[in-house]
């Protein structure tokens, strides 16, 4: 048996080394969009093929021939799609399902592995590191046991990707809201929660809320009009 976990997040490679160790499975990891098709997957013969986190589409050649198993920041079918932390945060939601699903064609609507409760307080960074923990944990106990995945219930709820225009507050009027906002997009790669005037763009990270007031950290640049 062999084990391939594919993520295009470094922190998940910092876990292959237990998940040998507590498995006794081989791992190998790919990060890498061109590794991952069938010649290279057929050569490794892999039991499971994981994707903790997996920015590129699953070529079918992939999903259809291998065990391929997703993981999903919502209590499917509720949140199929893009942008889920944000989606759910913006919603109001601070504790969710992390759903591990096998991967199909329909977008988030595999059968389902298992679900583990996860809360979404703290920056994006941190439930996106507290997540992958979790993560481990379930990759490990999907290997020991093996579970057989059953199908969704319920009516689907597809959440649309947000775009970088939405990280805009210039329209909230509630702190907490502002606060929310911050953190749900305090995590590399994502477009921070920002304003801006008519010459500038102040984007914000770090943020703390008390009654009547956040402190955050600003960064303040010349709109790109303006450079």
């Amino acid at each position: 048996m062999s084990i391939v976990i594919a993520s295009s997040r470094l922190w998940h490679k910092r876990f292959t080394d237990e998940i040998e160790r507590r498995t006794g499975e081989p791992i190998t990891y790919i990060d890498d969009k061109t590794q991952l098709n069938f010649e290279s997957l057929e050569r490794l013969a892999p039991s499971w093929v994981f994707f903790p986190h997996w920015s590129y589409i699953i070529p079918s050649s992939v999903h259809e021939n291998f065990r391929c198993v997703i993981f999903h920041m919502t209590d499917l079918p509720f949140g199929r799609g893009g942008s889920p932390l944000q989606n759910l945060i913006a919603r109001g939601i601070y504790e969710t399902q992390l759903s591990a699903i096998k991967c199909v064609k329909t977008l988030d609507g595999g059968d389902i592995y298992m679900k583990r409760p996860l809360s979404l307080w703290g920056s994006a960074r941190e439930i996106f590191l507290r997540a992958a923990e979790l993560v481990k944990e379930m990759m490990i106990e999907i290997i020991r046991a093996e579970p057989t995945p059953y199908p969704q219930q319920g009516e689907p709820v597809v959440f649309k990707r947000r775009t970088p225009p939405e990280s805009n507050i210039d329209g909230l009027d509630d702190l907490k809201r502002v606060f929310d906002y911050i953190r749900m997009l305090d995590a590399e790669g994502y477009p921070p929660a920002f304003l801006e005037t008519a010459h500038l763009r102040l984007e914000f990270s770090r943020a703390s809320l008390s009654e009547e007031e956040i402190l955050a950290d600003v960064r303040i640049r010349l709109r790109a009009n303006d450079e």
